[in-house]
């Protein structure tokens, strides 16, 4: 967990860090936020893969398999993240760097169960 919380802080670093980057030379907020989960998913499968739950392929097939998993699951809250950012910035105009960040509480943990419980569950 306290893994989780420290690679997790790493990506949420990344995801807000370049959607303000983005916003600051007044990207859309939609594209900036799209590319920032792009990259900042890409962050997370690394770390997470590696340090958080210490997962251990044997062949290429598997790791195409988790790969996928977790790029689908990553998109169901790619969709959560696009909504919020919607309803925050478009419909109650509030600044899009808070509701980048409210967005992000949300979306890590939603993250962290579809990880624990569906990617990288361990396989007996």
């Amino acid at each position: 967990m306290i893994a989780y919380i420290f690679f997790g802080g790493v990506t949420t670093v990344v995801n807000i860090g370049v959607f303000a980057g983005l916003d600051a030379i007044h990207w859309n907020y939609q594209l900036a936020n799209v590319v920032a989960w792009f990259l900042s998913v890409l962050v997370a499968y690394l770390t997470n893969k590696v340090w958080v739950f210490s997962s251990h392929y044997t062949t290429f097939k598997a790791f195409i398999v988790e790969f996928t998993k977790f790029y689908i699951f990553r998109a169901l809250t790619l969709i959560i993240d696009v909504i919020i950012m919607y309803v925050g910035v478009s419909l109650l105009h509030w600044n899009a760097i808070l509701v980048k960040v409210i967005d992000n509480v949300i979306v890590i943990i939603v993250n962290y169960v579809f990880s624990k419980w569906y990617i990288f569950k361990k396989v007996k």
